[in-house]
């Protein structure tokens, strides 16, 4: 009998006719998060979970009695959302999938900073609410991003790529990370590396954070950070909800101490504070940062490949714990 396979959540079409065809798999129809119940009483079920960024996967669910699961095969690159540490005490392999999701994030990445400095939201909203009374001089004026500065919290794939498009805006580059790029990755981004993150955020007209969640980065963008900013600054996150603080930022966007935000992930998801939505500076997307039908299925096929490798007794390539 082939392995048992859950997935949390429905995948495009192609990964699951994919899977398949190896596996014994089960999907729930109604494509909503499961209970901590349910995914503890998965754990009895199944060879394999393979869960999104909106599983929830604890020390109590991993250490479920009569556990028959032996891999979790993570649909994203970020994995804060399981504990590693219960998972490896657990003898249980987790994967996820880097790599395949840079483009479409710095694309994101991208539209978020041209929506916020041109007040598209704004724009739209205006329209569609029928309250548009034409063209005038002065009406929704914004800001160019030619000959500003974008500052990167974070200079991996994704902060790379997003600086590779920026430039192409007119924008110099600039980047704080824990550890500092190679010398020839600077060159061909023109990057300059940044000592602080302070010093990063108070010489920076677009703040743009790229770096991983979790406990070592939450709330790392507060209200002390934020009142560094100019007060023409426009920050973006398409990394995780948790590394802002959210109250201090509805506060700043609130004052006018900074001029908009573009955020594509909340600390709460799906449920985002009701002080973010009432902003019209805020430019709110719900996580689409790898919503291309390319980058998702490109995804899949990396759990998959994963599964493959784990299931015939090797190495999975992307292995995290």
């Amino acid at each position: 009998m082939p392995p048992k396979i859950l997935l949390t959540r429905r995948w495009p079409d192609a990964v699951e006719a994919h899977l398949r065809q190896r596996y014994d798999v089960t999907v729930d129809p109604g494509d909503r998060p499961l209970s901590a119940a349910e995914l503890t009483e998965a754990m009895g079920r199944y060879d394999a979970i393979c869960p999104t960024v909106t599983d929830r996967i604890g020390a109590a669910i991993l250490a479920a009695p009569n556990a028959r699961v032996r891999i979790l095969g993570n649909f994203g690159a970020g994995f804060e959302h399981i504990d590693l540490e219960a998972a490896k005490a657990a003898g249980i392999v987790v994967t996820n999938t880097p790599d395949v999701l840079t483009d479409a994030t710095a694309d994101l990445a991208i539209l978020l900073m041209l929506m916020a400095s041109r007040r598209a939201g704004e724009g739209e909203r205006e329209l569609r609410a029928g309250q548009w009374t034409g063209w005038r001089p002065t009406h929704l004026l914004g800001q160019g991003l030619a000959g500003k500065r974008l500052g990167l919290v974070g200079f991996g794939r994704i902060a790379q790529a997003t600086a590779a498009r920026a430039r192409a805006f007119g924008l110099s580059i600039a980047y704080y990370s824990r550890r500092r790029a190679d010398a020839g990755v600077e060159a061909a981004l023109a990057a300059t590396h940044i000592g602080s993150l302070e010093e990063l955020a108070a010489t920076s007209d677009v703040l743009s954070l790229h770096c991983p969640g979790g406990p070592a980065t939450r709330h790392l963008v507060n209200a002390a950070l934020l009142a560094r900013m100019k007060p023409t600054a426009i920050l973006v996150n398409t990394a995780r909800g948790t590394v802002v603080n959210e109250a201090d930022l509805i506060a700043t966007l609130s004052s006018g101490a900074i001029a908009a935000a573009g955020l594509d992930v909340f600390e709460g998801e799906p449920a985002v504070n009701p002080g973010l939505i009432a902003l019209p500076n805020a430019v709110l997307l719900p996580h689409l940062g790898s919503a291309t039908l390319e980058t998702r299925t490109a995804m899949g096929m990396r759990v998959a490949a994963n599964l493959d490798r784990f299931f015939a007794g090797e190495v999975p390539h992307d292995r995290v714990a």
